[in-house]
């Protein structure tokens, strides 16, 4: 009776190999390491930011000011978006951030893990 219940808590453990997996795992953690420019004068007309680091998935976003930003270019390290000009009327700090995408299928519940934060500076 012991064996039988070992071979069945092992089989449940291991989902005795017919589980199927559809779906992706949720990208890795990206790290950025410079914006370019990194600042600009408020009220200054529209422009691409890039941003610089690496894990960079594809489908991945830029959070600029919190507000997600499709990217025009994705690499493994870099990232290009357009800032419109109302996003910089103001003087102040704006957070960046990158977030990649989250899991699919039956791994729905891995969000998309975020990057560092990076200040861009109005003047």
């Amino acid at each position: 009776m012991k064996t039988f219940f070992l071979l069945l808590l092992a089989l449940s453990a291991t989902g005795c190999g017919y589980s199927k997996k559809n779906g992706m795992v949720a990208a890795g953690t990206p790290v950025i390491a410079q914006l370019n420019p990194s600042s600009k004068p408020a009220g200054s007309p529209g422009f691409d930011l890039t941003v610089n680091g690496s894990g960079f998935a594809g489908g991945a976003t830029i959070l600029f000011n919190s507000a997600p930003h499709l990217p025009m270019m994705v690499m493994s390290n870099q990232l290009v978006v357009a800032i419109n000009p109302t996003e910089i009327a103001t003087a102040g700090s704006v957070p960046v951030q990158v977030q990649n995408p989250g899991g699919t299928g039956i791994y729905m519940n891995q969000p998309g893990p975020k990057s560092n934060i990076m200040a861009f500076t109005v003047q």
